[in-house]
């Protein structure tokens, strides 16, 4: 198995690396930690320069062109810094770990790195982010949308993980992530909550009863929930109540669930939860 994380040097980064050793730690998984220099790091400052006589504007150029060198050379000698101090540490506590330096866009890493990748993870917020706000981090919404492969979305701080939660909805994606859960290595030995939003009837109860019997031949411990509720509600209330530990769902499915990121309901609830979100597509 093997895990890229992401990191930034945001205050999500210590967290992304602490969930990363966990993970592997249960998993036997390699790690690669990727830093991604984008644009905004390397990009050419506005030219003020047009109102100048030749002989200052051509001066103002030159210096501009220096000053963007060197942004560009320090915002690689620091992510070269990360990255291989994030793999020492992970290393130093007996994971299998190294570092990736990369250019351009960010997406464009996801798609090069997920053929061999079983799990990306990633903090909720980045650098750019508004944390007093809670705003979400920019990248977030587009790995979500992008990624083929699992998504863990670490929390603020790393917690030990001890129950997990699958807000399920009968859909593709949520079953993909129950048929993930019973073979993987992660979740053996955590308390597995099936909660469902929905109308009490057969239809729905069936799904639940088929994930649910799923789990269990696997040695789950299953507690089962079907309730009439909003989904974002009734999910954001019972991580609470519960102490649940992790997030687990489907990007997609039948429900409004499946406006995950796309629609403001289910990104208030992604805001909410203090818990890690691991999200399948």
């Amino acid at each position: 198995m093997k895990i890229v994380s992401f990191i930034d040097g945001s205050s999500y980064t210590q967290s992304v690396l602490d969930h990363t050793q966990w993970v592997a730690e249960k998993t036997g998984a390699s790690v690669e930690i990727v830093h991604v220099i984008g644009r905004r790091d390397t990009e050419t400052p506005m030219n003020w320069s047009g109102n100048l006589e030749l002989g200052a504007r051509t001066a103002l150029l030159n210096e501009l062109a220096e000053h963007d060198a060197q942004r560009a050379k320090l915002a690689q000698e620091r992510g070269r810094l990360l990255v291989s101090d994030a793999a020492a540490q992970l290393t130093k506590a007996g994971v299998a770990a190294q570092g990736k330096l990369r250019r351009g866009d960010f997406i464009d890493a996801i798609a090069d790195l997920e053929g061999d990748t079983d799990l990306f993870i990633i903090g909720k917020r980045g650098e750019a982010a508004d944390f007093a706000k809670m705003h979400l981090g920019s990248n977030l919404e587009r790995v979500a949308r992008q990624s083929k492969k699992p998504v863990m979305v670490a929390s603020r701080a790393f917690k030990p993980v001890k129950s997990f939660m699958i807000a399920y909805d009968g859909g593709e994606s949520a079953n993909k992530a129950v048929a993930h859960i019973a073979k993987g290595k992660l979740f053996p030995g955590l308390v597995c909550h099936l909660v469902m939003a929905g109308k009490d009837n057969a239809e729905n109860r069936g799904r639940l009863e088929a994930a649910q019997r799923q789990l269990e031949a696997q040695g789950y411990d299953v507690v089962p929930v079907l309730e009439e509720a909003e989904p974002e509600k009734l999910i954001v209330d019972y991580v609470k109540a519960k102490d649940i530990g992790l997030l687990v769902m489907g990007a997609y499915g039948h429900s409004r669930i499946r406006n995950l990121i796309i629609g403001s309901t289910t990104t208030e609830m992604i805001r909410s939860v203090l818990v890690p979100v691991m999200l399948f597509r």
